[in-house]
């Protein structure tokens, strides 16, 4: 155990000097996962101007350079698979974008108010469910590479503030077991992409003593990780996105976090309230300004969650995207300006 935590302490270090070093621009980013499924529907969004367009293009559009999607184990939707993330991946790969894989590990959403494990992996032992986790994860990017696709970052989890796969990797009961299988789906990822930055994942990026109490356990556990990945909304975290402090508190908890840890720290989910698109603006352009000038590179991207989520002001709708009635808000302008487009 002391081999791997002094190993995992090297690895630390370096991630901190290629951070504060690396040359990459930063990641304007978004997840737009939910694409196939809305095509699937007829659901076409526009620029602002009216044309249609499909999504990938239409972040493109707008400044960004990369696109995140999540990946289910045998999807209960039908949608979220193996062969949807090959298709989006494609399309980024084709605009010159960089890619985030995001595990969820589990059938349906996983995030921390739900994530169960999934169906066929319930009844079998530890040993059997990290070989299921890692074939999941192998087969998955093999996929994507034997079809030219480079994948830039893998989150292992998503949003696993309270473990991930429950009951058996639920934390704080089986903080071991989520380590483990953990570990189990990085080496995985490395046995196809070892370039990846591999990221443990977690919600409320304003909570400094959540993400202290839960990499501080995986340093003493042996847990594996190239950076720190963060959700950060304004709304879920009860804070008032029109305020200086919806982004000082964050960028604060951001230099903290990478300097104890010595790695880097990417917002892998933001968003803000869409139905305010003024106020959403200014806190989108002021999150990415200071994530960008005042971490000393070590935020290396903001990902905007489902920005075309939101179709019109009706029931049902995402009320955290950035597209109002198919056509982008003022929300948008944040990354094209950011961009320099």
């Amino acid at each position: 155990m002391k081999k791997i935590i002094l190993s995992c302490a090297l690895a630390f270090s370096a991630l901190g000097l290629y951070a504060q070093g690396n040359n990459e621009p930063f990641a304007l980013g978004a997840d737009i996962s939910w694409t196939i499924e809305q095509e699937s529907q007829g659901v076409m969004n526009h620029t602002a101007d009216g044309k249609p367009m499909e999504n990938t293009a239409l972040m493109k559009e707008f400044g960004l350079n990369a696109i995140r999607l999540r990946v289910w184990v045998n999807s209960e939707t039908g949608f979220n698979t193996p062969q949807h993330v090959l298709e989006m991946a494609r399309r980024a790969s084709e605009l010159g974008m960089d890619i985030m894989i995001d595990f969820h590990y589990s059938d349906n959403w996983a995030d921390p108010g739900h994530n169960n494990i999934p169906k066929e992996w319930k009844d079998l032992k530890i040993i059997d469910v990290k070989g299921k986790l890692a074939e999941h994860t192998k087969s998955t990017l093999q996929l994507l590479k034997d079809n030219g696709i480079k994948v830039k970052w893998v989150q292992v989890g998503n949003e696993t503030t309270n473990g991930m796969m429950w009951p058996i990797a639920r934390i704080p009961d089986h903080f071991e077991t989520y380590v483990e299988l953990s570990n189990a789906g990085y080496d995985a990822v490395k046995e196809v992409y070892p370039e990846a930055i591999v990221i443990t994942h977690l919600d409320d990026g304003y909570n400094r003593f959540l993400y202290e109490y839960v990499f501080n356990a995986m340093k003493r556990l042996g847990g594996k990780f190239d950076a720190i990945g963060m959700s950060v909304y304004p709304f879920w975290s009860k804070r008032d996105q029109t305020t200086k402090e919806a982004v000082t508190d964050i960028i604060d908890n951001i230099n903290v976090l990478a300097k104890e840890f010595n790695c880097p720290v990417i917002i892998v989910e933001t968003g803000a309230t869409v139905w305010m698109p003024e106020q959403g603006y200014d806190f989108l352009s002021r999150l990415i300004t200071a994530a960008k000038n005042e971490t000393n590179g070590m935020c290396t991207g903001i990902f905007y969650w489902e920005p075309t989520g939101t179709y019109t002001p009706l029931k049902d709708s995402y009320g955290l995207g950035a597209f109002s009635s198919f056509k982008p808000t003022k929300i948008m302008d944040a990354f094209k300006e950011a961009s320099g487009k």
